[in-house]
This record gives structure tokens, C-alpha cells and sequence, in this order.
């Protein structure tokens, strides 16, 4: 499989077209295609270095691309965006000397939720979804790994946002809790959000509506975990096996 030619539809909530960047004189998106549609989660899978984590800083308006363009819900991303994009770092931005509730309440701040009730609601509405209603007044440093994920997802769909951009969000997390987040990930597909997740795990991928193989800067093919796993032409195949077979049929 390859990647499709991309026609912008106004369904789409993501929609790239030729994008290039590059860090110095180091290439790392050379003609990125892309369009995700409202109301699915799309996985970018690729190994380290692939590019994955530089397409979202460039969704999240952090970089500018130096060819191309990239539209989400048809606008260029940026702080005008703010209401309709959540994110989630790989690595968490969150206040160690803060509980996770006054963590919670400042990203909502930020995010422009500015009467002191609503703000309230969204960041019970939002412990709730993570499951840490109960560790509302713990501060930062006396949470898990695994909660301070739990957190760092609450900070960034506390305001409900329309597009989620997850940066490799279950890496360290133990399979139960992985779990617990991919059963928030369909919730919120099945309302309505859209997200985009990168990751390299398998797992991830095989919970997506569709993925886009990553590798050196493009994508080597798109489709639904079940396509991918046919392309390799043996009806036992895995995700990896796929990844594998395609990435070496593009080398």
C-alpha cells in the first residue's frame, strides 16, 4: 500500500498537503501527505527519528513548516486554535510543587476557561475521566509515572478540545492503564473528537482506526490495522509484520 493522494474535504479535521521541514540541514518531513476526518483516531507509527514528534509540534503551531501547508479544521495551526486543539507532550509539562487539581485548574486558565464555576466543572469532569478524583489535593511529586500521565491527558482535554494531539502518551504506562487510556481514546472518538496519537508501540497501533507508517521523514503506507496486516500477502500477520514487510519494500 502507499500513501493516497490527498483531497481536502471540508469533513476533514487534519489536512496536509507537501509538507517539508528540516532542523538545519538535516531533512526530517520530505512531502508529508495527510487527511484525517472527524471522529477517528489516526495512529502516525514510526521508530524513533522517523519524524513523528516533529508533525505534531508543526499541528500545534510550535513549527512552521518550510514547504507545504498544514490545516486543522481548514485553518493554519496556531494560538487562534487554542479552544479546539488539545495536546499531550511526550514529556510532561506539569507543576511538581501544584496538586493535581491546581495543575488541572491552571491549563484550564490557559485555555481561556476563565468563569471560576465552569473552570470548576471542566476540571472535575476531566480527574474523572483520568480516574483521579480521589488524588484531586496530591501534589505532583507524590504521584506514580503512571498518574502523572493520567494528569498530563487531564491537562490537555480539561477543555474538551475537538482535535487531541498525543505524543507517545502510554510509553512507560502498565498494560492495565494502557487499557484504561485507549477505553478514553474510543469514548472520545465515539463523541465526536478526533485523534491523532504517534507512537512505535504495536499495541497503540492495533487500537487505531487508521494508521500512516512512518519512516525517514514520509509515509510508507496508510490504511486500517486489517489492511496493513494484508499487504504483507500471509492472513497471519501482525502490525509488525507489516511495518516491516512495507518499510523494506520503500528502503
Amino acid at each position: 500500500m502507499t500513501a493516497p493522494e490527498i483531497t481536502t474535504t471540508l469533513n476533514a479535521a487534519v489536512s496536509i498537503s507537501g509538507v517539508e521541514f528540516a532542523y538545519g540541514n538535516r531533512p526530517v518531513l520530505k512531502g508529508i501527505d495527510l487527511e484525517i476526518p472527524r471522529g477517528v483516531a489516526f495512529g502516525v507509527l514510526g521508530a524513533n527519528g522517523a519524524g513523528k514528534t516533529t508533525l505534531v509540534r508543526l499541528l500545534i503551531g510550535r513549527l512552521k513548516a518550510s514547504a507545504g501547508s498544514a490545516l486543522i479544521f481548514g485553518e493554519e495551526p496556531g494560538p487562534a486554535l487554542a479552544d479546539s486543539v488539545g495536546y499531550m507532550p511526550q514529556l510532561n509539562a506539569l507543576y511538581e510543587a501544584l496538586t493535581v487539581r491546581e495543575n488541572l485548574d491552571f491549563f484550564a486558565r490557559m485555555l481561556s476557561l476563565a468563569n471560576k464555576d465552569l473552570r470548576a466543572n471542566a476540571v472535575a469532569r476531566a480527574m474523572n475521566v483520568v480516574g483521579l478524583s480521589d488524588r484531586a489535593d496530591s501534589v505532583m511529586s507524590e504521584l506514580s509515572g503512571g498518574m502523572r500521565q493520567r494528569v498530563s491527558l487531564g491537562a490537555a482535554l480539561v477543555h474538551e478540545p475537538e482535535l487531541l494531539l498525543l505524543d507517545e502518551p502510554t510509553v512507560g504506562l502498565d498494560p492495565e492503564l494502557r487499557a484504561t487510556f485507549w477505553q478514553h481514546f474510543k469514548d472520545m472518538t465515539e463523541a465526536g473528537t478526533t485523534i491523532l496519537i504517534s507512537s512505535h508501540t504495536m499495541d497503540d497501533a492495533a487500537h487505531c482506526d487508521t494508521l500512516g507508517f512512518m519512516r525517514d521523514g514520509v509515509f510508507i503506507a496508510t490504511g486500517t490495522p486489517d489492511e496493513l496486516r494484508q499487504s504483507t500477502g500471509k492472513p497471519d500477520s501482525t502490525l509488525e509484520d507489516a511495518f516491516l514487510h512495507l518499510s523494506r519494500a520503500s528502503a
